[in-house]
């Protein structure tokens, strides 16, 4: 299970500290109702939080890199979310290398955090089970969220 580990981020502890973050969710729109589940997730994250975030919707995960570099200098954090699902071709290593290199690209070149909610997996099923949806093991687009807010806090004294 990939969520075994992760850390636990409680929302309510960062009230305080995330008041007035400005953070934006790049969201993907291809696989509808995984992405629907992904993007509430992170809102109700950001909710949860403190936050209240802008969203900007862009077709495919192949977007969400040229999206968070224009966007980031207007923000505080990036929570970039997207599906890709392998296939019959290489597109699947294709988009998902270029998302995720591009992604952390953005967030090292500027040093503004990036929740990272790509879902790269090999099957619908896979995706399903980390949507948030009801009956799935994990909510990526909540725990994305987390970690851009909570990242941000961390670094506030430093900038």
């Amino acid at each position: 299970m990939s969520g075994h580990g992760a850390p636990q981020i409680e929302p309510d502890k960062l009230i305080k500290d995330s008041k007035g973050l400005r953070v934006v969710i790049i969201a993907a729109q291809w696989h509808t109702q995984i992405m629907d589940a992904l993007l509430e997730g992170s809102l109700r994250a950001a909710r949860a939080s403190g936050v209240e975030p802008v969203v900007v919707r862009v077709p495919g995960s192949f977007e969400l890199t040229a999206a968070a570099a224009r966007l980031e200098p207007h923000f505080d954090a990036v929570v970039a979310l997207g599906v890709v699902i392998r296939g019959g071709t290489p597109h699947f290593e294709y988009v998902c290398q270029a998302a995720t290199m591009g992604l952390s690209e953005v967030s090292a070149r500027t040093g503004t955090p990036v929740g990272f909610g790509l879902l790269t997996c090999d099957t619908e099923e896979q995706a399903l089970d980390r949507s948030g949806l009801p009956g799935a093991s994990e909510d990526k687009g909540f725990e994305a969220m987390m970690a851009a807010i909570s990242t941000s806090v961390a670094l506030q004294e430093w900038t």
